[in-house]
């Protein structure tokens, strides 16, 4: 199970209920557990719910693309046996890969790209695919990124800095990466196009709300129901026309204009041989939140809908839902939710969406007691730091104001991630290898 580090952190209410939970969430959406309980091979053919695929006389290729790409790739490997794989890659990001004797690791910049190492790899293999071969794709969040491929006259530094934009604008992940399909050789179903008629399987583990095929990893194997106009106008709508590369707006309106082919889309031929199979999301994680948090003795409340929107306002939102119960309840509680939500970068500061929205609720919560709360990137990365989230409570903004800091100016500064370190808040897991967005845990108590 992935270990939450206790060693940096000062005291919470029910901090050991907490992390357990949490724990148990990260564990329900591990991907080689979600594999190995639903792919069998037996003799000469492969089974998944109601798939069956036979692997008789034929080469089988294995193409991993995100933050779960190597502990996928190896179990499908295991499964198969590595005597029937022609050849497995799988595209990691940069320093978190591990060292493997059966697969090609291949580092790649994330969360933005850096050059096209993953993207080359993952081409030269579907180079080698044969039209009877079997082609197993699996991917998870990061891959987008991991997989650019900029098409000919678009450098990867301004690949790079368009992703930037996007990132701090505040769009959402389906927004960002309707654009990013537009600016890349392989993904909104390109690289299927590169593979067929070979037949495809791809197995997802979703880190995007809603489960759209052509969000996660950008959709390189499905077809992509948007266009270029639509990618234009994220653009336009998040106040980019004017902010992105040159080269980048000259190849959308190109696409606009219809003076370059779009993406693949729905009825493409190319997707005849094409199946894909949803391992897991972030339903599957806060599943596992109130299951856990049941077993623990608290009365569950889960949020209605998924967290969306400015990570600042849904902190807010959910510490005075916090405040409510604990008011009114009579027994332990726990208020659960997933989601993601973005940040609008106005200042100079570090942090990540989990980190904010923990220091706005901390902001919200100031005084209470009996009530800690925590926000959790489940691949243990949150933004631009290493800490993968926060945990916090009624003291946060107490301790912070002890060493001079003020929580109000540290949040417009976009700056959660040093006052949550000096008030040892952070939550801290290193990449936990799965990827399936965002988890919120609050606990509380009946008031006396």
């Amino acid at each position: 199970m992935i270990q939450i580090n206790q060693d940096a952190q000062r005291a919470h209410p029910h901090q050991d209920a907490q992390l357990h939970i949490l724990q148990h969430a990260l564990a329900a959406v591990d991907p080689a557990a979600l594999i190995g309980q639903r792919l069998e091979v037996n003799d000469h053919m492969l089974a998944m719910d109601d798939l069956r695929v036979s692997l008789l006389d034929r080469k089988i290729w294995i193409i991993a693309i995100g933050k779960a790409s190597i502990p996928m790739a190896e179990t499908v490997q295991s499964l198969l046996g590595a005597d029937r794989v022609a050849d497995a890659v799988a595209v990691i990001g940069k320093g978190t890969g591990t060292i493997t004797n059966t697969l090609r690791v291949i580092e790649a910049g994330h969360p933005l790209p850096e050059g096209t190492v993953g993207a080359d790899a993952v081409a030269h293999l579907s180079q080698r695919v044969g039209p009877g071969d079997l082609v197993l794709c699996l991917l998870s969040g990061g891959g987008s990124a991991m997989l650019a491929s900029p098409p000919d006259g678009i450098s990867s530094s301004e690949l790079s800095h368009m992703t930037q934009l996007l990132l701090q604008s505040g769009a959402t992940i389906d927004e960002v990466n309707t654009v990013r399909r537009h600016v890349s050789r392989l993904q909104g179903g390109q690289l299927m196009g590169l593979l067929s008629p070979a037949s495809v399987i791809t197995l997802v583990l979703s880190d995007v709300l809603g489960d759209r095929l052509e969000s996660i990893a950008s959709g390189p194997t499905v077809p992509d129901p948007t266009s270029f106009a639509d990618a234009w106008d994220v653009i336009r709508r998040v106040g980019l026309l004017d902010r992105i590369p040159l080269s980048i707006r000259a190849h959308l309106l190109s696409g606009v204009k219809g003076a370059i082919a779009d993406t693949l889309k729905p009825g493409n031929q190319a997707f005849d041989t094409a199946q894909t199979v949803l391992l897991g999301n972030n339903q599957t994680a806060v599943d596992a939140l109130a299951l856990a948090a049941r077993s623990r003795g608290f009365v569950v409340h889960r949020c209605p809908r998924p967290l969306v929107g400015e990570a600042r306002a849904v902190g807010i939102d959910l510490a005075k839902q916090a405040r409510r119960l604990a008011a009114s309840a009579s027994t332990r509680w726990a208020l659960i939710a997933g989601g993601e939500t973005t940040v609008a970068v106005r200042g100079d500061g570090r942090g990540g969406r989990n980190q904010e929205l923990a220091l706005s609720a901390a902001i919200e919560l100031e005084g209470i007691e009996g009530v800690s709360l925590a926000s959790l990137a489940t691949d243990g990365i949150d933004g631009i730091t290493q800490a993968a989230g926060a945990l916090v409570d009624g003291q946060t903004v107490a301790l912070a104001q002890e060493q001079g800091m003020d929580p109000q100016d540290a949040l417009a500064r976009n700056d959660s991630h040093d006052l949550l370190d000096a008030t040892a808040d952070l939550l801290w897991t290193g990449p936990t290898h799965t990827n399936v967005a965002d988890v919120v845990l609050v606990l509380g108590e009946p008031r006396a």
